[in-house]
């Protein structure tokens, strides 16, 4: 497959997600959020059709594809106006780990309910006093016998009162160095210790932000996902998706605000032609919609290298797209909320919440500065400042 040119399997699905997407479309989700509840019916019927699955092996319950799939269902319904954010973390960081590293127990226990959409799980990794530098990650875990005990704090755990379990990044100490090394370990909702607390947002969202506290949880041998010695490569694989999913949700979003604004362009008439005739209210949308194309090539190269098992250039290539989706997304935001004017602020065109909403895709899952220093470091080669 070409990372540029989509096969018609993937022309196929996405029609038949937008098709899914526009019977909810923005006003189910709006819905949603002023009753305080999830969108259990759009994520149940999804998973019906197969289309939360779609990266997950088949012999597992999943659609046997990649993130580039998963990608393609996320970035339909986020153009329809009601994107599904679990998707981002239960099946495409979690659900990747677990079917790259995880043991066969652990797969035959997990994957198939979350192929199904019947179980979810999180994943926990920031942390209040290490941001974006994983390297200060405190949270640990220590042998208790054949048990581990795990003690932390993470902050912005998202969907954590939903998720059956959330997948936590801690550290544990190395035998021989006695050095602390990263590990992922799966923390049932109900173990005893394990205690979260809302994080009361500006954003308006179905997926609640949590904080969570670690106190002495003691798990299981098999709780630990993978290999202990093989915690970096294990995390990078579900960071990877992570950053390619933000990217198919910032560029649906950015779509959606594009077509609202474009809709409403064509149609209003304050002088003599409809104002998306004026090339001051054009040109931003032209401009707002090459960068959206621009931003899902990168995506694309990003999900075909980390599909080909490419880790070391999926990484760089995920870093970029993620980057630019998110650039472009509150590009394109702003410039439907500007196109429509007072409207653009009413709650019944429903543009006015996606202001706040298209900031996360600058800042989550990484700020757009790290991704800066990354390139810099990574790519250019220019010397680090920290």
């Amino acid at each position: 497959m070409s990372p540029v040119m989509e096969t018609d399997e993937h022309k196929a699905l996405r029609a038949a997600v937008a098709t899914l997407g526009k019977r909810y479309g923005r006003e189910y989700l709006m819905t949603v959020h002023q009753e305080g509840r999830y969108p259990d019916e759009l994520w149940s019927e999804a998973a019906g059709l197969g289309y939360l699955s779609v990266n997950l092996p088949e012999e597992y319950g999943g659609g046997g594809g990649g993130i580039a799939e998963l990608s393609i269902v996320l970035e339909e319904l986020g153009a329809a106006g009601c994107p599904l954010l679990m998707l981002i973390v239960s099946p495409a960081i979690c659900g990747t780990v677990v079917a790259r590293f995880g043991t066969e127990q652990q797969k035959q226990e997990w994957l198939p309910a979350l192929a199904n959409g019947t179980r979810t799980m999180a994943f926990g990794i920031t942390e209040p006093d290490a941001g974006s530098n994983s390297h200060r990650i405190t949270t640990t875990a220590r042998r208790d016998g054949a048990d581990y005990l795990l003690t932390g704090r993470k902050v912005f755990v998202s969907g954590v009162d939903i998720a059956d379990a959330t997948l936590i990044v801690g550290r544990t100490a190395d035998a021989r160095t006695g050095t602390l090394k990263p590990c992922l370990f799966i923390v049932p909702r109900d173990a005893p210790g394990f205690e979260r607390r809302p994080i009361d947002m500006e954003i308006q969202s179905a997926e609640k932000q949590f904080e969570l506290t670690l106190d002495g949880v003691r798990l299981p041998a098999d709780a630990l996902v993978g290999d202990e010695d093989a915690g970096l490569l294990q995390l990078f694989a579900g960071l990877n998706p992570e950053r390619i999913m933000t990217a198919a949700f910032a560029i649906g979003m950015g779509r959606h605000a594009v077509a609202k604004a474009v809709e409403y362009a064509r149609d209003r008439t304050v002088w003599k032609t409809p104002i998306g005739a004026h090339q001051a209210i054009a040109h931003p949308l032209a401009q707002a919609h090459i960068d959206l194309e621009l931003a899902r090539l990168m995506m694309q190269k990003a999900a075909f290298l980390y599909d080909s098992g490419d880790d070391m250039a999926a990484g760089e290539a995920a870093n970029m797209a993620k980057y630019s989706a998110g650039e472009a997304c509150v590009k394109a935001v702003d410039q439907a909320v500007h196109t429509l004017g007072g409207n653009g602020l009413t709650r019944e065109f429903g543009l006015g919440s996606l202001i706040t909403a298209a900031r996360v895709s600058r800042i989550a899952p990484v700020s757009r500065e790290m991704i800066l220093n990354y390139v810099s470091h990574q790519t250019l080669g220019l010397p680090k400042s920290y």
